[in-house]
């Protein structure tokens, strides 16, 4: 009573129901009579199924009913469903990855070649919807699959010739989520690789010279590919340019110089050819990982294998060293990150992750100005012993690199952290028409030694950069540009001038308002700039004066004794009848085999196609081969350009003969000129190309 219907949980017992359960006779065990009469016996069944049988009849025998399926699933527990539902949707998945993989597999075989197998050049240099990977270094009769046999690296089912979605994302499309874009990057990889079977005292160093510290994005469409001119399928089919004589007399000179730095400084950062020894600045190799592009382009297969395993088993970060943002920005991530686009071996990008994140400490300051010098071990950095100031050239020129390196890994500190520092240049007073001054402190971040402007040392690269930036980006950054051409139009106004008597166009300084008719040799970047971005669109007179200037710096090398360039040169302003243009002081007269001038040639070459700075850099190679070439390997550093009789040598090859130099005037006396083309790579100041991303 109360409960209504009979279910648990009411208080009957089991008693209790038989009490209620009637038998047949209407009469209760007890001898009570029921209230109402017991219903006639049937059969007890919980549900009725009716079979429906064609050409048969239904004897309603037991063997011949069906149990519904929907009955038989109501009847398991909820585990039981759960279990039977994941295994359905694990078989269902394992299914449909099988069948990709063998669809995959049979595509491969059918020889069909895909888009990217027809995209695969064997030439170097294609426009920059889909910058190639350059050939692997071979012999023209060998097979470039046998490069990746005679590697020492974990055995991969298909030889993928490039990185993954290389030109694809822009920089400010960087994704939110590292590992959902680690993992798109790796199908995207495994699915391109099946589709192609893919002193003692206290100085500073910059750029290897001495100075004593002042007082005081999706894949590209089809119908992209389609519209470049010449189109990808002709430039495929185009033979491979053979090398000429002045390319073979290069990798001869690489060749030298290499066999002196393996003989005497292999594993260390510089050759030492004179006394057959080695120095260290960094204890990173410095000279083998600034050439590994080199030899990449050259063809040196061997020598880049060699080089590669000790990049593989001894190059290690782990340790407790200083060394220099933008020295080691430019030459080992720069070196690392061109070598992964050459190459396609995912071990140069690897060691570039990890080497760049050891960097990052040096821009934990207050400004977010970065240090000058960092501890890749401890991760502790600092500014210079004898200020606090960091050279605006240093924290301008780690841009590309940081940049790119963000774009392949989808890690965006790297690039938000250099871009930061761009942003603060660009807003900062001081500057005089576009000209910037040497210094900025960490900690103000404002600049130091106002007044004083140059394009030589601690300023110089920063003006490059503005250029290559925005060409890196796809000529989308306006400001960039801006940035550019008022710093163009600023050294115009303030510090060109012309000598006497041959009236050579140069680039002086100024400080405090007063013009010194001083240029460093480093300047000498500055026509091939000028060039790049007139090949880019900007407006002819920048040739103009590209040319005047690339006269300059040649004359700067033609006019002295050993027909090389002195570090620092100074030129005559008046008419005197007893005066070259080109004056030296015995300072200032050391050659350090710098790259700026045949870099330069190098990109007069490529925008004009006049063959005089062939010729001119031809002149340069012969001077090398003639006062710094040593007998034993390698070539050496000079103390005194105005003697031929007596050089000289100082007794140390810096990283960037090898890294730049040779790899300039390899270029330069190229027929081809899709080899590393402009449209699609852009230079680092280290001379290590990196792609021009696609636009967007």
């Amino acid at each position: 009573a109360g409960c209504g219907r009979l279910r648990d949980g009411c208080g009957w017992s089991a008693s209790d129901l038989d009490f209620l359960t009637a038998p047949a006779s209407g009469i209760s065990p007890a001898g009570f009579f029921i209230m109402y009469p017991p219903p006639p016996p049937a059969p007890h069944r919980d549900f009725i199924s009716v079979t429906l049988s064609l050409g048969e009849s239904y004897d309603n025998s037991k063997s011949r009913r069906r149990r519904s399926c929907w009955r038989k699933w109501k009847q398991l527990s909820r585990l039981q469903r759960n279990v039977i539902l994941f295994a359905l949707a694990f078989l269902i998945l394992c299914g449909f990855l099988s069948y990709v993989q063998v669809a995959d597999h049979w595509k491969g075989l059918s020889g069909r070649p895909t888009e990217e197998e027809k995209m695969r050049p064997e030439i170097p240099g294609l426009k920059p919807a889909n910058p190639p990977v350059l050939p692997a270094p071979q012999k023209a009769d060998a097979n470039p699959e046998d490069f990746l046999e005679m590697l020492p690296q974990k055995p991969r089912r298909h030889f993928r010739r490039g990185p993954p979605h290389l030109q694809i994302r822009a920089p400010n499309t960087i994704p939110k989520d590292r590992t959902h874009d680690d993992t798109k990057e790796r199908e995207a990889v495994q699915g391109n690789a099946q589709q192609e079977e893919n002193t003692q005292r206290t100085v500073i160093s910059w750029r290897g010279a001495v100075i004593e510290p002042e007082q005081g994005t999706e894949l590209p469409s089809r119908r992209l590919e389609a519209s470049m001119k010449p189109s990808l399928a002709a430039r495929v089919k185009k033979e491979p340019v053979p090398l000429n004589e002045r390319q073979k007399g290069v990798i001869e000179a690489f060749l030298h110089a290499w066999k002196g730095y393996c003989k005497f400084a292999w594993g260390h950062d510089e050759l030492k050819p004179i006394s057959r020894t080695f120095s260290e600045w960094f204890g990173l190799g410095l000279t083998l990982i600034d050439s590994l592009d080199t030899m990449w382009i050259l063809g040196l297969k061997k020598e880049f294998e060699e080089a590669r395993k000790w990049v593989s088993e001894e190059l290690k970060f782990q340790k407790n060293v200083d060394v220099n943002l933008f020295e080691s920005t430019i030459r080992i991530l720069g070196g690392l990150l061109s070598t992964y686009h050459l190459s396609g071996d995912s071990l140069f990008l690897r060691k570039a992750e990890d080497f760049g994140n050891r960097l990052m400490p040096a821009f934990a300051t207050p400004s977010k100005i970065p240090y000058s010098d960092v501890n890749i071990g401890t991760g502790v950095a600092h500014p210079p012993q004898w200020t606090s100031d960091s050279t605006v050239a240093e924290v301008t020129s780690i841009q590309l690199e940081f940049r790119e390196l963000s774009r392949l890994t989808g890690i965006k500190k790297f690039q938000e952290a250099v871009e930061e520092v761009t942003r603060h240049i660009h807003s900062l007073s001081g500057k005089k028409d576009g000209l910037v001054p040497m210094f900025i402190n960490t900690h103000s971040g404002l600049f130091t030694h106002p007044g004083v402007f140059t394009l030589g040392a601690r300023a110089d690269s920063y003006y490059e950069y503005l250029l290559k930036q925005w060409i890196q980006g796809g000529k989308k950054e306006t400001q960039l540009l801006e940035d550019y051409v008022a710093a163009i139009q600023g050294v115009r106004t303030h510090l060109l001038r012309r000598s006497q008597p041959r009236k050579l166009t140069f680039v002086g300084e100024l400080a405090h308002g007063r013009f010194s008719a001083k240029m460093d040799h480093l300047v000498c970047f500055l026509p091939g700039t000028l060039a790049l971005g007139v090949h880019h669109g900007l407006p002819a007179d920048h040739m103009e004066l590209a040319q005047a200037l690339m006269e300059t710096c040649y004359q700067m090398n033609r006019q002295m004794e050993t027909g090389l360039s002195p570090e620092i040169a100074h030129f005559n302003l008046y008419p005197r009848a007893d005066r070259q243009d080109v004056e030296v002081k015995p300072a200032d007269r050391h050659n350090l085999l710098r790259p700026e001038t045949v870099e330069s040639l190098f990109y007069l070459y490529r925008v004009t196609g006049d063959r005089k700075y062939q010729d001119w850099g031809w002149e340069i190679l012969q001077s090398f081969n003639k006062y710094t070439r040593v007998p034993s390997g390698g070539y050496s550093s000079i103390n005194n350009v105005q003697d031929s009789n007596k050089p000289q040598p100082r007794d140390k090859m810096e990283s960037f003969f090898l890294g730049e130099t040779l790899k300039y005037l390899f270029l330069l006396f190229s027929d081809d000129p899709d080899l590393l083309s402009l449209d699609t790579y852009v230079f680092n100041t280290e001379a290590h190309p990196l792609p021009i991303w696609a636009p967007a």
